[in-house]
C-alpha cells in the first residue's frame, strides 16, 4: 500500500518536469503546489537566498516557451 501510495507520487513529479532550453524544469507554480506554499513565497524565499543557489538554478520564461508548454 506504502509503495503504491510512493509510486503514484513519483509519477506525479516526473510529470511536473519539463524540458526546456534543453535542461529539465519545474514550473515554479508546481513546486510552491509541492512545497504547499504560494508562488509568491516561494520566489521570494529563492530571491531572498540567492547565494545558496547555483546561477542557472532559474530562468524566466519567455511568452513563447509559455505558450508552447
Amino acid at each position: 500500500m506504502v509503495k503504491n501510495f510512493m509510486a503514484k507520487k513519483l509519477s506525479q513529479i516526473q510529470n511536473m518536469i519539463y524540458e526546456i532550453r534543453g535542461q529539465k524544469v519545474m514550473l515554479n507554480r508546481e513546486l510552491a503546489a509541492l512545497y504547499q506554499v504560494e508562488t509568491k513565497y516561494l520566489k521570494r524565499t529563492v530571491k531572498r537566498n540567492m547565494r545558496r543557489f547555483p546561477e542557472d538554478f532559474m530562468f524566466q520564461l519567455t511568452q513563447s516557451e509559455f505558450s508552447n508548454l
